[in-house]
């Protein structure tokens, strides 16, 4: 599959600001201009991301007819990291509190990875917030991933490259408040990935915004979990990209389209 250059990820936001979230000054990005009867788009970037690392590519399509908001998570990017731990619920709380603070009742929410895990709790937990849903490479349940992710093997074709890793590092050390902190931020999300994911089945069949779930063939996790999800949100659907890692998923250029047509 045709990929998006790896290197075009700088994209200047319309504005840019950060606001009191929880205790944090919590970083954001503006793209695009409001457009009546149209909700707003949340992007929620992927673990030790940033905006422009998960979203570069396809934020220039994106915010051109929709008015897109992109903030930084607790420890990513421009946002400084705290003493709290990192939790879905809790990641999940602030960017509701953001949208609370810029006076937006309801979006579409796209997320990558750890963003997809926040967009999903927030489908969860505030099933009013959500008009649409893009989990992208986002599972239900730890069971859910290949042993190998799990337990990392690092000579695995499924997990992060050399050249990905060291593509995070540049990224938060071109921006973060405290570019030193990056491995001890690693350390801490790494951990934070293996914690219980907070939902049951059951809480999945309480999701009522349309759903686009989206994978890779050679993901973290297997198809058939994701078969699962789409079995048990109930306006579900499931797009596979082939011959895709997790790391690849957001830079094909198939995915735009497909991203496009669900939200329009």
């Amino acid at each position: 599959m045709t990929d998006f250059p790896r290197t075009d990820v700088m994209t200047v936001p319309t504005s840019s600001a950060r606001t009191k979230v929880n205790g944090q000054e919590m970083y954001y990005e503006i793209h695009g201009t409001e457009h009546e009867g149209r909700r707003p788009l949340v992007l929620l970037h992927g673990g030790v991301q940033t905006v422009g690392l998960t979203f570069g590519t396809m934020l220039p399509t994106l915010s051109a007819e929709r008015y897109v908001i992109a903030p930084e998570l607790q420890g990513h990017g421009h946002t400084a990291d705290t003493d709290r731990p990192l939790t879905i619920p809790d990641l999940a709380s602030d960017v509701v509190a953001l949208l609370d603070e810029l006076g937006v009742r309801q979006a579409d929410f796209v997320g990558f990875s750890l963003g997809g895990l926040v967009a999903l709790e927030i489908a969860v937990r505030h099933p009013e917030r959500v008009g649409r849903l893009v989990p992208t490479s986002t599972a239900y349940s730890l069971d859910g991933y290949h042993d190998e992710v799990r337990t990392p093997d690092f000579s695995s074709p499924r997990l992060p490259s050399q050249a990905d890793f060291q593509e995070m590092a540049d990224a938060y050390a071109a921006v973060a408040p405290h570019p030193e902190h990056f491995q001890d931020f690693f350390a801490k999300s790494s951990a934070a990935a293996n914690a219980p994911l907070p939902w049951t089945a059951d809480d999945l069949r309480t999701v009522t915004a349309p759903t686009l779930l989206v994978i890779g063939d050679t993901d973290f996790f297997p198809v058939e979990h994701l078969a699962e999800m789409q079995r048990l949100i109930p306006d579900a659907q499931l797009a596979v990209l082939p011959g895709t890692t997790h790391m690849e998923v957001m830079r094909r250029k198939a995915l735009l389209p497909l991203l496009t047509e669900f939200l329009a």
